[in-house]
């Protein structure tokens, strides 16, 4: 599923127009990423959460030449499913 598949079910449910819904997840998703950014940890009840997370620096080795290279500390982003939510998954 993409996002133009996420708006047309949303609307369908909503009965909102295709527009309304598109502005509304753009905004939700830029309000996510905003916070995240910041380093707010964003929950939703029932969905699950996302959060910047620390990475560490550590060796990696190159594929190609098998040689030993350092891979520098990073913060990327993390979701972590609700309980609900992997309940349905399993069925």
């Amino acid at each position: 599923m993409n996002k133009a598949d996420l708006v047309n079910l949303v609307s369908a449910r909503t009965e909102l127009t295709k527009t309304d819904v598109s502005q509304v997840v753009d905004a939700a998703i830029a309000t996510i990423i905003d916070s995240v950014v910041e380093g707010k940890k964003v929950s939703i009840l029932g969905f699950g959460s996302f959060e910047a997370r620390e990475r560490s620096a550590r060796q990696g080795l190159n594929p190609k030449t098998g040689e030993k290279i350092a891979i520098p500390a990073k913060r990327v982003p993390a979701f972590t499913a609700g309980k609900q939510f992997k309940d349905q998954v399993q069925g």
